[in-house]
């Protein structure tokens, strides 16, 4: 912890003649240079983390970007008040992704770092009250109220409080009054007292004194503790833990105190132990990161196919050619297999690689599959891990001790030095597309820069390749592998289209769920299978509706309506967390006819428990994964048979592999169908044939049950057929008539704003500002997104679509110039405005 005086500088005739340029978290369009002090010239290092005044009270940790000889201009440069790291936490590679992705995702190289760096190498600062040393209560020419008299009192004792004390103190809400009043006065002064969150996690263990290590010794210790009975077997439990004469590393490196357990010895005899100085007691850094040290290398040798084998040796000559491919599996046909082949070769050659997934559900299974294969080699980088977790990744991976890493998006960002090979699994997914905050990236993207800077292969994968990402495989852009079978004797399941329209005709429909449905649900489960349904909508029901006059129930903060949650009893929104108590009457004509409408994964799991009272039935969304370890129970349960059926939103529709799954429900096709975006039925071709692929592994057949109410619809006919290019042709014609993507790009301008009124004039202005410069026909006008307002912020957007070849720096440029002149008008100031390029 260091405690820094907001008012004290440097003496002047000490100026040193070196500078540091800083990057700073925050969203700022530039470094800020900094003064070295002399002391700090000889353990400064471009890559280390420093704390620095900004401002008047501010203190923030910054990074060190370039050391310099030349002072700033315009502007006196602060002091760095002092080094946090010994050796780099940011290395020049990161800092030239850090560039690209500000530059193209139209945000600050700050705005990057701060979402880079794991919260816990990240400062905490609070400000504290001290007595000025120069002040003398006698000898002051001011009169003190009795508050603040009360205040200087328990400084003399306390030497430091804290703003949230003097509130106590003054029993208060004026407490930032009294500190005011005194800082006048000069009786007191500000401390900002800086911690680091990031501490390392220790342990206290205790080794055999230096003079015990010879055997005439040790024979004449226990000679002498015969009489002591209870300290002899501590000394003995150490002994037959520790053999110090063939083993002494392990003496010097100590044994765990806590293996001493209270139940089986005597904790005063080991402290005796330790003050008699027979032990030594010390504490010693260890990793939290225990999932490490419980990987066993059990098997080194990956067995592939001879269809992975060919597979395997198409991506070798492609990579010869192309630094980017696409490998084009189908679900089931042991991709993964493929990566880990080549991540270990990548590791035995002494280089790093990186295994980007998309969800942290599907970690769970591949951290269990890789420990076999990698042991302690592998660091697992998700956000259900603790800050101080991530930090030990971060330095594992700096320092060169992890060498392999399987990560979500945010992984792209870690200090890789030595980088092979990138695997980026299900490339297609949305998931690697971050939404807020900036940068708006896409990890995909990010990544194949990332090999570019590196001069690292990389390899992408998918059974539902983006179009996007097709495209340039068909273009000749990227190589491209196909693999069209599945592993072994696997087939792909059979899809079946359940027309609803007819069963609900027929009144063949029960619970949303069709007869034929819970019948092939039923023989399955008899037959000892397991089954998964998916629906990507969480909650009971979508919304409560009024019967009598049509009321739905609202969130008060969004344009969106409350879904209901039976088990809370409460109606939620899943975009600003308002929630409510469910009413037992309409708000507005106080009728009792409320129906809900519509259904969510909670109904689904209450419903099928009523007609499968007996089946161990369980749910994952994101109301059942909250905690840190949820996502890893839940896969266990089903993966040894304790649960049956798994009910999910499409967490359950990617990269899990279950063989004892013989059935697949999509209950709900339409919804992911018909949907405001143009990419909806590439997306819900997607989704529909990743979740098929969960059945008919390991052999086994399976059925893939698809309800809608639109049997006639093309995508369909595709689907079962299992034809994703005859689907990608059609939607490419349609991609080609309306100018969408692959064949230009988008940026998206949002503009938020307190008013609605102001927000809509904001955009429209910005529209008018934007015409004549990128040419009308390239901007979508402005126009309210689906949800128009979020936590009582209003939006609007105006799409810029360009074609491909178009310079695109030029008019990021244009846009961010426009919005500047739009915000010299004082109505629009107040306006944020963000930028999302390539929006998915």
């Amino acid at each position: 912890m260091s405690q820094l005086n907001l008012q004290s500088n440097f003496p002047e005739s000490k100026q040193p003649t070196l500078f540091a340029k800083i990057l700073l978290p925050l969203p700022l369009p530039k470094t800020f240079t900094y003064r070295i002090p002399k002391n700090l010239q000889d353990l400064i290092n471009v890559g280390v983390r420093v704390i620095v005044p900004f401002g008047t009270k501010k203190i923030t940790t910054g990074v060190v970007k370039e050391i310099q000889q030349t002072p700033p201009e315009g502007y006196e440069a602060k002091y760095i008040l002092e080094i946090l790291d010994e050796f780099p936490v940011l290395c020049n590679q990161q800092f030239r992704l850090f560039e690209w992705m500000a530059q193209y995702y139209m945000c600050t190289e700050g705005e990057v770092m701060n979402i880079a760096l794991p919260s816990g190498m990240k400062l905490s600062s609070e400000s504290k009250i001290q007595l000025n040393p120069a002040f003398k209560l006698e000898q002051a020419n001011f009169i003190f109220s009795e508050l603040e008299l009360v205040v200087l009192n328990l400084l003399k004792k306390e030497n430091l409080l804290s703003y949230q004390q003097i509130a106590e103190i003054s029993n208060t809400k004026q407490s930032s009054l009294i500190i005011k009043d005194l800082l006048k006065k000069e009786a007191i002064i500000l401390i900002e007292q800086v911690q680091e969150k990031y501490k390392p996690k220790t342990e206290k263990v205790v080794r055999l004194h230096q003079q015990y290590l010879d055997k005439q010794s040790l024979a004449a210790l226990m000679d002498e503790l015969e009489k002591k009975p209870k300290q002899l077997d501590v000394l003995l439990k150490y002994l037959q833990e520790v053999p110090v004469f063939s083993e002494p590393e392990k003496n010097e490196s100590g044994l765990e105190k806590k293996v001493f357990k209270p139940e089986e010895f005597s904790a005063s005899s080991l402290s005796t132990l330790i003050k008699n100085e027979v032990f030594e007691e010390m504490e010693v850094i260890v990793s939290r990161l225990d999932y490490l040290s419980r990987g066993k290398i059990v098997d080194t040798e990956i067995q592939l196919s001879d269809a992975q084998n060919t597979c395997k040796e198409q991506i070798i000559q492609s990579f010869q050619e192309f630094p980017v491919t696409l490998l084009h599996g189908v679900t089931g046909s042991g991709k993964t297999e493929i990566y880990l082949s080549f991540i270990k070769e990548v590791i035995e050659s002494g280089s790093q690689a990186l295994f980007l997934l998309p969800e942290i559900a599907i970690t769970t299974q591949m951290i269990q599959r890789v420990r076999k294969l990698f042991g302690d080699q592998v660091g697992v980088y998700h956000s259900k891990f603790s800050d101080a977790e991530r930090v030990e990744v971060w330095q594992g991976v700096a320092e060169g001790r992890i060498n392999f890493v399987i990560g979500v998006r945010s992984s792209v960002m870690l200090p890789f030095n030595n980088l092979s090979l990138i695997v980026v699994d299900e490339e297609h997914e949305s998931s690697y597309k971050q939404y807020d905050p900036a940068p708006r990236y896409h990890a995909r993207d990010t990544a194949i820069v990332l090999s570019q800077i590196h001069q690292a292969q990389i390899l992408l994968g998918s059974a539902t390749p983006a179009y996007e990402t097709f495209h340039n495989a068909h273009k000749g852009k990227y190589g491209y592998v196909k693999l069209a079978e599945r592993y072994g004797e696997g087939k792909l399941p059979d899809i079946e289209i359940v027309d609803m329209r007819k069963a609900v005709a027929k009144k063949q429909v029960t619970d949303d769920f069709s007869h034929v449905f819970l019948t092939a649900m039923q023989e399955e489960l008899e037959k000892g299978n397991q089954a998964i349904i998916f629906q990507n909508r969480r909650g009971y029901a979508p919304y409560l509706q009024c019967e009598t006059c049509g009321w739905i129930a609202e969130c008060e903060n969004c344009s969106v309506s409350l879904t209901y949650h039976m088990h809370q009893h409460e109606l939620k929104c899943h975009y600003c967390g308002f929630r409510q108590k469910s009413p037992a009457a309409c708000l507005k004509c106080e009728s009792t006819a409320l129906k809900m409408k519509g259904f969510g994964t909670e109904k689904i799991e209450d419903d099928l428990k009523l007609h499968f009272p007996d089946t161990r039935i369980q749910r994952m969304d994101r109301d059942t994964t909250r905690k840190k370890y949820s996502y890893q129970q839940i896969i266990e349960a089903f993966e040894s048979g304790e649960t049956q059926v798994l009910i999910g939103t499409q967490m359950v529709s990617k990269g899990l592999d279950f063989e004892n799954v013989s059935l697949v429900g999509i209950v709900d096709a339409d919804r992911i169908m018909y949907y405001p975006d143009f990419r909806a039925e590439e997306r819900a071709f997607q989704l529909m044939l990743q979740v098929s692929g969960r059945a008919g592994r390991n052999n086994k057949s399976g059925k893939v049950m698809v309800q809608t109410f639109q049997k006639d619809h093309p995508l369909f006919h595709y689907l079962i057929n299992y034809n994703f290019e005859g689907f990608y042709q059609l939607q490419l014609k349609e991609r080609h008539s309306f100018f969408y993507p692959p064949f230009c790009r988008i940026i998206r301008i949002i503009l938020k704003g307190n008013q609605a009124n102001i927000t809509r004039s904001g955009a429209q202005n910005l529209y008018n500002a934007l015409s004549p410069i990128i040419g009308q026909k390239r901007l979508l006008a402005p126009h309210e997104p689906m949800i128009a307002k979020i936590r009582n912020i209003y939006h609007m957007e105006i799409w810029v679509k360009l074609e491909k070849g178009y310079p695109l720096e030029n008019t990021k440029k244009q846009i961010i110039e426009s919005v500047e002149k739009m915000k010299e008008n004082s109505h629009f100031r107040k306006l944020r405005v963000v930028y999302d390029v390539d929006p998915q």
